[in-house]
């Protein structure tokens, strides 16, 4: 997560006062591909999200001098990511505009054994499997809180929605995929 911190706000500063590059090129390494998985969420071109990932990151460039200012630079790129995305999908006039299946997810387990190695294997696939049957905001939701780290006030001011619709989302989110996981494993 990239909150106001000590570091965040030296790197704004040298930004905004300084012109720094390398502060520049801070930002970018930390911004980059959570702004490019974000938007890839919502327009389902990775060539698409790489443009927005880039405009964003020039647009806080261009905008360095207001940046102090800011009260949370990292939602504010969000918020501008979205923007610029939804003015992609309004040009296109696409219809279906939310799909998540560019994001893995990693399951850290012990893998001395190929029995451990296949269990491993098969409950990723069954999660992402999971997460991909959810409702396109719920996995959007899903997918901001658990894997980018997202606060919920942060993913509701991304999305422009509630807190409370943030946390009924993943409430629905994770009882359809613990459904799923009991179902498949023959947990229940």
């Amino acid at each position: 997560m990239f909150k106001k911190t000590p570091f965040l706000t030296e790197i704004i500063n040298d930004l905004a006062v300084h012109n720094s590059e390398a502060a520049y090129k801070a930002l970018f390494n930390n911004l980059f591909n959570p702004l490019r998985r974000f938007s890839f969420c919502l327009l389902k071109s990775r060539e698409l999200a790489e443009e927005v990932a880039s405009d964003v990151l020039f647009i806080l460039w261009q905008r360095r001098a207001e940046l102090p200012l800011v009260q949370n630079v990292h939602s504010y790129a969000f918020i501008i990511a979205r923007n610029l995305s939804l003015n992609i999908i309004k040009k296109n006039a696409k219809s279906d505009v939310v799909s998540i299946n560019d994001i893995s997810i990693d399951i850290f387990l012990d893998n001395e054994t190929p029995e451990q190695i296949l269990i491993s294997s098969e409950l990723k696939n069954q999660i992402e499997h999971s997460i991909n049957q959810l409702p396109p905001k719920g996995k959007l939701v899903f997918k901001l809180i658990k894997e980018d780290g997202f606060s919920y006030k942060e993913v509701a001011e991304i999305l422009n929605i509630s807190v409370k619709t943030v946390d009924a989302h993943l409430v629905a989110a994770l009882k359809k995929i613990t459904g799923i996981l009991n179902k498949e494993f023959n947990l229940v």
